[in-house]
């Protein structure tokens, strides 16, 4: 059983920065692939980005080079720094831990884009 535990979200204007954190407990967390994934109003839920143990990311077009994920294993924790936020970025935020059959999700955390 993994808890996955998500803060740093919140109301920023277009143009500005948040980072993301996600708390994993409960088992080997560097095993697992971390991602995040985002559900605004209306929409299906959409991958973001994900790392895997050994630290390769891969990010959804609409993200690449303004948000970077990363992993401290020895923390078990990931992060998402997302740059030169956009109004449609505005979203409901989760954390996701993944490996063979498992699949986790955290409780979400609502980041807001608006001036």
């Amino acid at each position: 059983q993994v808890q996955l535990v998500e803060s740093g979200g919140g109301l920023v204007q277009p143009g500005g920065s948040l980072r993301l954190s996600c708390a994993a407990s409960g088992s080997i967390f560097s095993r697992y692939v971390m991602g995040w994934y985002r559900q605004a109003p209306g929409k299906q839920r959409e991958l973001v980005a994900a790392i895997i143990g050994g630290g390769s990311p891969n990010y959804a077009d609409s993200v690449k080079g303004r948000f970077t994920i990363s992993r401290d294993n020895a923390k078990n924790t990931v992060y998402l720094q997302m740059n030169g936020l956009k109004p449609e970025d505005t979203a409901v935020y989760y954390c996701n831990a993944h490996y063979s059959v498992l699949n986790y999700w955290g409780q979400g955390t609502q980041v807001t884009v608006s001036s």
